[in-house]
């Protein structure tokens, strides 16, 4: 697949999941970002956390992928 600057990869998930661990004040140990069963998901785990999934196909954004991650840890 030829990389597109609009194209949120597994790297930069990890980075942006980071970050909003650490917003959140949450460790990043054991952070996981492994591809889902559905095209364009992939899943998030925390240890002590529910498991995010999170939406990111061509054209997401970082932000939208940061307020999904971080609307979905807050609760």
């Amino acid at each position: 697949m030829p990389q597109n600057s609009n194209y949120v990869n597994q790297g930069d998930l990890e980075r942006i999941a980071k970050r909003v661990l650490k917003e959140l004040g949450v460790t990043d140990q054991g952070m996981a970002i492994v591809p889902d069963t559905q095209p364009d998901r992939w899943r998030l785990t925390v240890a002590g956390h529910p498991v995010v999934i999170v939406n990111c196909g061509p054209g997401t954004t970082a932000q939208f992928v940061r307020t999904q991650i971080f609307e979905r840890l807050q609760g």
